[in-house]
């Protein structure tokens, strides 16, 4: 039985490392965008009272991959390799961080994959405060 997406983000959201760090996803209609949201909370904040790196790089470590997964369907195989992480600014309130990619975005993917049997797309997602403010850059 295949789940709705949206059940399937319901579960993401009661997953135990997001549910203990607060971190809330939310999924468009299409599957194409994925918003990832983080309260600056007393139980996620590091010794000197700003957002844990930690928290910071896992509410955006499964991104990508879910909106691959979503869009490039079951005959895939959608693994994530490596990451890294540049913080900017100390995360002093709630952050928020955004991924889109179009359905052209997704259809080349796909298309390359099927040519070479093997695609490694890379993608960068900023993390930014309530005021807007990058906090972080994290390369997937």
């Amino acid at each position: 039985m295949r789940l709705s997406r949206s059940a399937r983000m319901r579960l993401a959201n009661l997953w135990p490392p997001f549910r203990g760090m607060g971190i809330r996803l939310k999924i468009s209609g299409d599957g194409l965008h994925v918003t990832s949201t983080l309260k600056l909370r007393f139980w996620n904040r590091n010794i000197v009272g700003v957002q844990f790196g930690g928290a910071l790089y896992a509410m955006v470590d499964p991104i990508c991959m879910i909106v691959l997964l979503e869009n490039l369907g079951s005959d895939y195989i959608v693994w994530d390799k490596a990451s890294s992480i540049r913080f900017k600014r100390p995360g002093r309130t709630d952050v928020r961080a955004d991924f889109s990619l179009t359905k052209e975005q997704v259809d080349a993917i796909r298309a390359q994959a099927d040519a070479q049997d093997k695609v490694e797309p890379q993608f960068t997602v900023l993390i930014h405060d309530t005021a807007g403010t990058v906090v972080a850059e994290v390369d997937k």
